[in-house]
C-alpha cells in the first residue's frame, strides 16, 4: 500500500510541475503569438486595401460586426473601400481570409490569413510562385465583383486548384458569403 501511495504522490508532483511549466510557457508565448497575428493581419490589410495609406486604414467595430475602412489619406479622405475577415471550412480546416472591396463591391484584393489544408494541394491557395508578390489565387479575385465569384467547376471564372477544388471553393464561397454579410450590415447602417 505504501508503494502505491508513493508512486501516486510522485505522479501527482510530476503532473503539478508539468502543468505549472506549461502554464508558464503559455503566459510567455501568448502575447508573442497575438502580436504576430496582429502583424499578419496588418499586412493582409495592405493587400486587401491596396492603394490605401497604411495610416489611413481604420477599424470600425460595434456589437454586431467588425470591418475596416481604407482611405488614401490619414485624415479619412478619399475612401478606397472596405475590408473584412471571412472564413469557410475547406477540406480539413477553416480557411480565414481578409477581403477588400471598393465601394461598388469590386474586389481590390484578398489574402488568406490562416489555413491547415492538405500540404501540396489545398495549401496552394496561400503559396506564391518564386519572385511573385501575390499568390495565383489572390490575382484571380482582383477586379471581380464579390457577388459574382464562383469556381470554374460551378460555372465561374475562378480557376480551382487541381486536386484541391474543395479548398478553392471554400475560399471563393467565403468571399461571396462574407461580402453578403458585410453588404447587409453596411446597408442597415
Amino acid at each position: 500500500m505504501k508503494d502505491v501511495l508513493k508512486i501516486g504522490g510522485i505522479l501527482l508532483a510530476i503532473t503539478v510541475i508539468a502543468a505549472a511549466a506549461l502554464s508558464g510557457v503559455y503566459s510567455v508565448t501568448k502575447p508573442l503569438i497575438e502580436d504576430a497575428k496582429q502583424k499578419e493581419q496588418d499586412a493582409a490589410l495592405t493587400v486587401a486595401l491596396a492603394g490605401a495609406d497604411t495610416s489611413g486604414i481604420y477599424k470600425v467595430e460595434n456589437e454586431e460586426y467588425v470591418y475596416y475602412e481604407g482611405f488614401t489619406e490619414r485624415e479619412r479622405q478619399n475612401l478606397i473601400g472596405y475590408a473584412f475577415i471571412t472564413s469557410k471550412y475547406g477540406y480539413s480546416s477553416d480557411i480565414v481570409t481578409m477581403v477588400g472591396v471598393d465601394t461598388a463591391g469590386t474586389i481590390i484584393g484578398i489574402k488568406v490569413l490562416s489555413q491547415q489544408e492538405t500540404p501540396g494541394l489545398g495549401t496552394r491557395i496561400a503559396e506564391k510562385a518564386y519572385g511573385e508578390t501575390k499568390t495565383w489565387v489572390q490575382k484571380q479575385f482582383e477586379g471581380k465583383t464579390a457577388m459574382g465569384c464562383a469556381v470554374d467547376k460551378d460555372g465561374g471564372s475562378i480557376i480551382s486548384i487541381t486536386g484541391a477544388t474543395i479548398s478553392s471553393r471554400a475560399v471563393t464561397n467565403s468571399v461571396v458569403d462574407g461580402y453578403k454579410k458585410f453588404n447587409e450590415f453596411i446597408t442597415k447602417k
